[in-house]
């Protein structure tokens, strides 16, 4: 008895015949709920849903697996831009500042997808058991990624996704569905990068520390020498394997990260710019307000007014 070999055609109507199914899903549960981030029954998993181009979306994001099932999205890290469009997904293995534009969406049409929130303490048990025999050279590698999925990964996707349609099945199937997920990621080519993520004392895992540190402390100045002790490197090879994870040197991250969290506290917490400049570490008003524009498009005040009546 043969194997039965499936052609690419075949394969590519299969990803597309469970990509609609995954768009039908999707859109029922965000009927009704207008454009934006939506939580589901399922904790790791949120839906997202856009009507209108472009609709952008800037944010501090966690390690997470999204997957585009409707329209198209590109996705900033520092100077990189990522396209992303249906069948594709996206994974961010360090909490990275971004910024995303959805570039094809209607009313009729909208702009759909999944994202599942990866938890490093799940993904690091499952790593140690799928650790490969022989131990790989570590490179460096960023910490953001865009593929075309595969047909397990969506059939696990699509499984999981289903659950929202049977909430007394959720508490023992997701997180079974979830492990299954990490699974397929640690299996896929980019599955170094992931099990990066999991693995103590990796380049990668060392980086995310100081990520943590660089968030908890945003309006202290940064110190080269002290965060490079903390990843226990030189101060040179801090530098390169941090802009290796994130695509930008420490100080533009800094820079993006408290650019986030003053527009944050503006739209949030009523900040006027200059409270908000000095609450995230900025000593100069006008500085603040000339990289707030450089990354928003427009001045603080004008920006948030806008987001506002939006």
């Amino acid at each position: 008895m043969t194997d039965q070999v499936i052609s690419p055609a075949s394969h590519q109507a299969t990803t597309s015949n469970q990509c609609q199914e995954l768009a039908s899903l999707l859109t029922r549960h965000t009927d009704g709920k207008g454009d934006g981030v939506h939580q589901t029954a399922i904790n790791q998993m949120e839906l997202q849903r856009a009507s209108s181009v472009p609709t952008a979306i800037h944010g501090v994001f966690n390690p997470f697996f999204a997957i585009l099932v409707q329209g198209k999205k590109k996705v900033l890290l520092g100077e990189e831009v990522y396209p992303y469009s249906v069948a594709q997904y996206l994974v961010a293995s360090v909490d990275l500042p971004l910024s995303a534009f959805v570039m094809e969406a209607t009313p009729e049409k909208p702009y759909l997808s999944l994202k599942v929130n990866i938890d490093p303490g799940q993904l690091c048990e499952l790593a140690i058991q799928t650790s490969p025999t022989k131990r790989q050279q570590e490179n460096a590698v960023r910490g953001l990624f865009v593929r075309t999925i595969d047909q397990p990964l969506l059939d696990c996707t699509l499984r999981l996704a289903k659950l929202l349609d049977r909430p007394q099945d959720i508490a023992i199937l997701a997180p079974l569905m979830i492990r299954e997920l990490y699974y397929h990621l640690l299996m896929s080519d980019q599955g170094a990068a992931v099990r990066q993520i999991a693995t103590a004392g990796s380049n990668m895992q060392r980086i995310a520390e100081v990520i943590e540190r660089l968030k908890a402390d945003l309006a202290r100045p940064m110190r080269i020498e002290s965060l490079a002790r903390q990843a226990e490197m030189s101060a040179s090879s801090f530098h390169y394997h941090f802009k290796a994870v994130t695509s930008m040197s420490p100080l533009q991250y800094q820079k993006q990260l408290r650019l986030l969290e003053a527009r944050r506290l503006m739209l949030a917490e009523n900040f006027n710019a200059s409270k908000a400049a000095y609450q995230v570490g900025y000593e100069s008003p006008s500085q603040f307000s000339r990289e707030y524009s450089r990354m928003f498009g427009a001045p603080p005040i004008r920006d948030v007014e806008r987001l506002r009546t939006a």
